[in-house]
C-alpha cells in the first residue's frame, strides 16, 4: 500500500495513493485518522482496515468520484513530523570509494557493526523548493538513500525481529552541505551544520507487503530483509547516480537494532540507509579526480533541480533555491 500526506486547508492529511488518485483515509474505513502522526501509533490496528479500504477501492466500491488526482495535491513528506530522524551508513561501495579517493584504508569497523547520526527531524520536508543559506551553496550536494518509518515502540529489539517494526520504505536525500560538514568534523564531531536544514523523503511511503516480490536474500552472515529496488538520480535531468536498495550491506533490521539498544524507539522515528554507491558528487567528484586531477567538480546550484527514483517508491523533485541573504557563518569564524 502506498501512503501519502497532502496540504489540505493548512493541515497535513493522509491518503492512500491508488492508480493515481489520493483517497482520504475516512473514504477507506470511517474510523481510520486523518494523519499519518496518529496513525503510525496505533500500526497494527490501522493497517489491515486501510488495506481492506485499497481492496473495496479496486473492487469498485468506492468510487474514484470521492477522490483527487495526486498530481492536484500539495505533496508532503510521507511522515511530516517525525518523532526523531537516524542516517545509517549502510553500503559498503559508497564508504569504500570515499576512503579510496581520500587515499585512506578501508575502515575494517564498518564490517563489525553498524552506525548512524542523528539529524534534525524538524527539517523533514517532502517534494518541492528547498530553501538554502549561501554558506549552504559552497559544495552543496545530493545524497541518494532510501528510509524506513518504525511503526511501533520498541526497545532492545533483536536484528531477527526488526523488521515487524518497519512501516515502509520511502526514497531520502540527504541534503548536504559538504563545506560546512567538513569544516566542522575536523573537531572530531558531527555532521551537525552541514546536515540539519533539510532532508527530503518522499513522495510517499511504501508498506512491506507490497514491496514482497522485490525481497532478495540477505548478504553473507547478515539479517533482516533486503529488497532488489534500482535506485537513479538525475541533477537538471542529467543522470548523475545508479545502484540499488539490494547493494545494502548493513540491514535496516541490523541498523534497528543496534539503534534500539538501551534505547526506546517510537513509532515516526525515521531511519535512513546512508548513500547508496555513486549516491552524492563528493564521491563523484574524488572518483573523476582520482582518474583526472583536472576533473571539474560538480556541485548544486541555485535553481538546480534534482530528482531522485526508486522502483516501487516513485519519484522525488526538489529545486535549490537560494534565500534572500548574505549572512554567511562561514565569514564569521574568529
Amino acid at each position: 500500500m502506498k501512503f501519502v500526506s497532502y496540504l489540505e486547508e493548512e493541515q497535513d492529511r493522509l491518503a492512500a495513493l491508488i492508480d493515481g488518485y489520493l483517497f482520504r483515509l475516512e473514504l477507506l474505513h470511517p474510523d481510520l485518522p486523518q494523519n499519518m502522526s496518529m496513525f503510525l501509533q496505533y500500526w497494527d490496528d490501522y493497517l489491515p482496515m486501510a488495506l481492506g479500504g485499497e481492496i473495496l477501492v479496486q473492487e469498485g466500491k468506492i468510487s474514484k468520484d470521492k477522490a483527487m488526482k495526486y498530481e492536484d495535491a500539495t505533496i508532503l513528506a510521507p511522515v511530516p513530523f517525525p518523532s526523531s530522524c537516524r542516517d545509517g551508513y549502510a553500503f559498503r561501495q559508497h564508504v569504500a570509494s570515499a576512503r579510496r579517493n581520500r587515499k585512506v584504508e578501508m575502515i575494517p569497523e564498518f564490517d563489525e557493526y553498524p552506525i548512524f547520526y542523528f539529524t534534525n527531524h524538524h527539517s523533514i520536508q517532502g517534494p518541492g523548493p528547498v530553501n538554502c543559506m549561501p554558506d549552504h551553496f559552497n559544495k552543496l550536494d545530493f545524497e541518494l538513500e532510501v528510509a524506513i518509518v518504525i511503526n511501533k515502540h520498541g526497545r532492545n529489539i533483536p536484528a531477527e525481529e526488526a523488521d515487524d517494526y518497519i512501516g515502509g520504505l520511502m526514497i531520502m536525500n540527504d541534503v548536504s552541505a559538504r563545506t560546512l560538514q567538513m569544516e566542522e568534523m575536523k573537531l572530531n564531531l558531527g555532521p551537525a551544520k552541514g546536515k540539519d536544514f533539510s532532508t527530503v523523503i518522499g513522495p510517499w511511503l511504501v508498506t512491506l507487503d507490497e514491496l514482497a516480490p522485490f525481497e532478495i536474500p540477505t548478504k553473507e552472515n547478515h539479517t533482516g530483509k533486503s529488497w532488489n529496488l534500482p535506485m537513479k538520480c538525475w541533477v537538471n535531468g542529467k543522470q548523475v547516480s545508479e545502484g540499488n536498495v539490494g547493494d545494502m550491506d548493513w540491514t535496516f533490521a541490523e541498523i534497528i537494532e543496534r539503534a534500539s539498544y538501551g534505547v526506546n524507539l517510537y513509532a515516526g522515528d525515521v531511519i535512513g540507509s546512508g548513500t547508496v554507491g555513486t549516491g552524492c558528487f563528493l564521491e563523484l567528484n574524488g572518483t573523476g579526480k582520482l582518474a583526472d586531477p583536472s576533473y571539474a567538480e560538480q556541485w548544486i546550484q541555485p535553481d538546480d533541480v534534482v530528482e531522485m527514483e526508486i522502483e516501487g517508491l516513485g519519484r522525488l523533485s526538489n529545486s535549490f533555491i537560494k534565500e534572500d541573504s548574505n549572512w554567511s557563518i562561514l565569514d564569521r569564524k574568529k
